[in-house]
């Protein structure tokens, strides 16, 4: 765990510690599940029920669960504020402004279940804010996520009981735009 997650402002290192248990345990669990594929029983494979697709399945969330927890936690420890150079012009181009853009990102995190992702649609070219019930429920296929934020009341419980929104701002006051715009900046170089 980079150090620095211990010292957000507005959420406890106490808050990351327990936060970061359960992403080792998603971590534990993908790797569960994919020694399990290496001997399932692939000759009772079935839509309706079978080993093999509960494994699918559950790799899928677990896997999911992994990438979207280390995208948060590497978009976290920065001073807040706003992005700069591409990031910036980009979230302009996709939603008119900055302010429109942290709006919806803002309700978005009101209004999901799991996740709101900030990503870039290599399809249409824009941002988007999608939001994400579960690691595997709302992901949108050819979409690079940007900047992540986990709404589950794992991430804010410990801090702020069931006030979503005042995590909700104290995570904008330690996003790490360097890292979201390395995210972007990598994206445009392919």
């Amino acid at each position: 765990m980079p150090p620095e997650l211990l010292r957000l402002r507005g959420i406890s290192a106490r808050t990351i510690q327990e936060h970061y248990k359960l992403y080792d345990g998603y971590v534990n669990k993908t790797n569960e599940i994919r020694n399990r594929l290496r001997t399932v029983d692939r000759a009772s494979a079935n839509s309706t029920y079978s080993p093999l697709r509960e494994l699918k399945v559950e790799e899928s969330y677990a896997t999911n669960g992994v990438k979207l927890h280390e995208l948060y936690f590497g978009n976290l420890g920065g001073p807040g504020g706003r992005p700069t150079g591409a990031l910036y012009e980009a979230i302009v181009f996709s939603y008119g402004s900055y302010e429109f853009w942290e709006n919806d990102f803002k309700a978005s995190g009101l209004a999901s279940r799991g996740w709101v992702i900030l990503s870039y649609d290599q399809d249409d070219g824009f941002l988007h804010n999608y939001s994400a019930d579960a690691h595997n429920v709302g992901i949108f296929v050819r979409t690079q996520p940007i900047l992540v934020l986990d709404v589950y009341e794992h991430a804010y419980y410990i801090d702020y009981g069931t006030d979503r929104r005042s995590y909700i701002e104290a995570f904008f006051q330690n996003i790490n735009w360097a890292a979201a715009g390395a995210r972007f900046q990598a994206l445009q170089g392919r």
